[in-house]
């Protein structure tokens, strides 16, 4: 029977450690953050809705944002008529904190690391805006369907690009070339 040591585990438990800690960290401060701005919601879910509210427009749905008066959502209205809420878990903040925590976990930090986190911040965010238009769409033609669109398909998509993003990161830019994978 083969003897483990501490030393053969240290780089995934070095990971572990610095990616739990990374995503516990950002999710306390954005609690912190969420949490300032109660009853209302926060700017970031506002400036998602927004903009989740032009690409709905630009789509041929006219559609605004307006925050509600007692909790921390903003609603997209079409037609007078509050069609979906968009909560602050649907900004996006929390996906993007667990990406970020896998880079820098993962290492190595680098120029690299600081262009490639801008880009998949903006990838996040284009597929987030994405997934809210088609909710709307759902909730508008497709009703019956919106607990398992919300709760299952478009969350899965999302999770998918960032894994794919984590991919595209390992892939071609922190593991070492040099050494040959055994």
């Amino acid at each position: 029977m083969r003897s483990f040591s501490i030393k053969e585990f240290k780089p995934t438990i070095l990971f572990l450690v610095k990616f739990v800690g990374i995503y516990v960290v950002g999710n306390f401060l954005y609690g912190l953050y969420v949490t300032a701005y109660e009853p209302s919601p926060d700017p970031a879910t506002r400036w998602v809705t927004d903009q989740s509210a032009v690409v709905l427009t630009v789509c041929g749905w006219p559609t605004e944002a307006e925050d509600s008066v007692n909790k921390p959502t903003t609603h997209l209205k079409y037609k007078s008529k509050n069609v979906l809420a968009v909560f602050e878990g649907c900004n996006g903040i929390n996906t993007i904190i667990i990406f970020i925590a896998f880079l820098i976990a993962f290492g190595p930090l680098s120029t690299n690391l600081l262009w490639f986190i801008p880009v998949g911040l903006l990838v996040i965010h284009l597929v987030n805006l994405g997934r809210i238009a088609l909710l709307f769409w759902v909730v508008v033609y497709h009703p019956d369907y919106m607990y398992f669109m919300h709760k299952y398909f478009f969350t899965a998509i999302l999770y998918v690009v960032i894994f794919m993003l984590w991919v595209w990161w390992v892939r071609t830019f922190a593991l070492d070339k040099s050494v040959p994978a055994t």
